[in-house]
C-alpha cells in the first residue's frame, strides 16, 4: 500500500486518504486563484470599461465570492466520495427543522443577494433606519455594516434594508431639502423674520445657491408665530451641523435686531378656600 493511499480516517463507507487530502488543497488553491483572477484581471478591466460605481464593484465581487466558494465546497465533498443525494435524502427531516428554525437567518441571506444583485443599497450610502443615520462600509450576504455619525459600528440584518422603511440619502440625487423650525413674537415684524432667516442662510457653505433657501409662513401657533426655513444641501452626512450653525446664526441675528422668540406660557388658576366655601 502506498504512502498516499494510506487511510487516515474511516467513518462507515468513506476513507480519507493523504490523496483526498491533497485533491481538496488543490481544488480550495484553484477556487482562490479563479477569484484572484476575476477580481484583479477581468472584473477590473470590465467595471472601468463600463464606469461601475466602486459600490456595485463590491456588491458583484462578493456575490461572485460566496458562489465559487458554494461549489468549491460541493466539489470537496464529492472528491471524498460523499453523495450529495444521499445525504440530502438522509437529513431531509433535519433540513426541515433547521430551516424551521433559521427561518429569520434565510430571510436575511435571500435579502443580501436581493441587495447584491439590485444595488438599492451599495458601499459609501448614507441611510437612515430607525431615527438612526449611518454610512454603509460593507455589505455582506447575511449583515451588512454601518457606521454611525459618532463612529459606532452598526450590524443590520439584510432583510430589514430590504423589508422595512428605510431613507437612502444617497440614492439617484445629488442634493436634498432640509428645514429649520423657528418661532417669533406675535409682535414681530414678519417680512424682517424673513429678511434675518434668509440672510442666516444665505453664505452658509453648507447650503446650496440652487435651489435657493425659502422661508415658509407655517401657521399662528399658541404662543408664537411659526416660520420654517426651507433649504437645499449636499452634505447629508455633516446636515445636523449644518442645522446647528443655521439656529446659531438665527439665534444671534434675532438679538441683534430685536426679534423676540417666545417661550411657551401658560394660564395658571388657583382654586382658594374661600371659593371652595361659596360652593
Amino acid at each position: 500500500m502506498e504512502i498516499w493511499d494510506f487511510p487516515i480516517i474511516r467513518l462507515s463507507q468513506i476513507t480519507i486518504t493523504p490523496l483526498d487530502l491533497l485533491e481538496i488543497v488543490l481544488i480550495l488553491l484553484i477556487a482562490r486563484g479563479l477569484i484572484w483572477i476575476l477580481t484583479n484581471v477581468l472584473f477590473h478591466k470590465i467595471f472601468v470599461r463600463n464606469r461601475i460605481d466602486k459600490g456595485r464593484q463590491i456588491a458583484l465581487l462578493q456575490l461572485i465570492k460566496y458562489v465559487v466558494y458554494t461549489f468549491t465546497f460541493l466539489i470537496c465533498l464529492q472528491s471524498l466520495g460523499i453523495s450529495l443525494s444521499l445525504l440530502l435524502a438522509g437529513s431531509a427531516a433535519l433540513l426541515v427543522g433547521i430551516g424551521l428554525g433559521l427561518q429569520q437567518t434565510f430571510n436575511d441571506l435571500f435579502s443580501g443577494i436581493i441587495l447584491l444583485g439590485e444595488g438599492t443599497v451599495e458601499v459609501d450610502d448614507v441611510l437612515e433606519i430607525d431615527g438612526m443615520v449611518g454610512r454603509v462600509v460593507g455589505i455582506g450576504l447575511r449583515t451588512s455594516k454601518m457606521v454611525t455619525r459618532d463612529g459606532i459600528d452598526l450590524i443590520v440584518p439584510n432583510s430589514k434594508l430590504v423589508t422595512s422603511k428605510v431613507i437612502n440619502w444617497s440614492h439617484f440625487q445629488s442634493s436634498a431639502r432640509f428645514q429649520v423650525n423657528v418661532g417669533v413674537s406675535y409682535s414681530e415684524d414678519i417680512n424682517l423674520v424673513q429678511k434675518l432667516l434668509l440672510g442666516a442662510a444665505n453664505g452658509h457653505p453648507g447650503v446650496m445657491d440652487s435651489p435657493p433657501p425659502t422661508v415658509m409662513f407655517k401657521e399662528f401657533g399658541s404662543s408664537s408665530l411659526d416660520f420654517i426655513l426651507h433649504f437645499y444641501s449636499k452634505d447629508f452626512w455633516d446636515i445636523e451641523y449644518i442645522k446647528s450653525d443655521l439656529r446659531k446664526k438665527i439665534i444671534h441675528s434675532f438679538r441683534e435686531n430685536g426679534v423676540v422668540i417666545p417661550f411657551p406660557q401658560r394660564d395658571v388658576w388657583n382654586r382658594t378656600e374661600e371659593q371652595s366655601a361659596k360652593k
